[in-house]
């Protein structure tokens, strides 16, 4: 993290949650995804505050915020208004960017539904997709269990590190079942959205492996977001070819078109 960055801290429904702030220039708060941390972030964050006043946190169970009894969207997005409402006290001399990865981008687009004076724009980074059909399906469930459940093995060599998860494999899947739920329906969200909306999209959101479910997942994904632009025909996208990791794989591409996003007039007070 840059010298200059420093933390405060928001505590909300009985979680603690640190938030670091560094950089200068034109606000931005990131939402890191779900199993993704600011560590995890670290270069991205970087390359970020190189031109903006970044604030970013973990989600609760994550990196440094404390564990939870809960781990739901609903409590996610809890979190997010907290932070938010913290963000809002500091005087910034205009209202933040919002940015969100995976999970991340979800909690921003139920936030601006709810919040729609509290930001300018919103940068969504491979999330909040309104694929057109389940995307996990029982013919799924087997491979996802499997991946989290490696994944939640993998942490034991992490544990009290600012990279720690605290979710076990089945609570990280109820998660993604959640959100697979809720995007079914998110296209009401971006009909009341009205600030400008800009998607960071992966080619290969499932990996570029030709066999298996990974086709159709990657097929899905992109089925989901031309979806969303024949009927929201303002938001904006950038295509990578990347996969799902592509915060961490192509930081510095990302880091380019949030640059290069502008405040439209008469949205810069806060």
């Amino acid at each position: 993290m840059t010298t200059n960055a420093h933390q405060f801290t928001v505590r909300h429904d009985g979680v603690t949650i640190p938030v670091t702030r560094g950089g200068q220039g034109r606000p931005l708060v990131l939402c890191p995804g779900l199993a993704s941390t600011q560590a995890d972030l670290h270069e991205l964050i970087e390359l970020l505050r190189r031109d903006h006043d970044v604030m970013t946190f973990d989600l609760r169970g994550h990196g440094n915020s404390s564990a939870a009894d809960r781990y739901t969207v609903e409590a996610f997005l809890g979190d997010l208004v907290a932070v938010m409402a913290e963000v809002g006290r500091l005087g910034l001399p205009s209202a933040p960017v919002l940015v969100g990865h995976s999970l991340g981008a979800d909690l921003i687009v139920q936030y601006a539904a709810e919040y729609p004076d509290t930001f300018a724009e919103l940068v969504l980074i491979d999330g909040a997709n309104p694929v057109p059909a389940r995307f996990i399906t029982e013919a799924d469930l087997p491979g996802f269990r499997a991946l989290w459940e490696s994944m939640a093995r993998e942490q034991e060599a992490i544990m009290g590190t600012p990279r720690q998860i605290l979710l076990t494999a089945q609570e990280i899947l109820d998660l993604n079942l959640e959100l697979d739920e809720m995007r079914s329906g998110i296209l009401d969200r971006y009909r009341t959205i009205n600030p400008p909306i800009h998607m960071i999209v992966s080619v290969s959101m499932a990996g570029h492996n030709a066999e298996g479910r990974v086709p159709r997942h990657n097929r899905l994904w992109r089925a989901g977001i031309e979806r969303l632009v024949r009927e929201q025909p303002h938001i904006s996208t950038s295509w990578l070819d990347a996969t799902h990791a592509l915060v961490v794989t192509h930081a510095p591409e990302i880091a380019r078109i949030i640059r290069s996003t502008r405040i439209p007039d008469g949205q810069a007070a806060f």
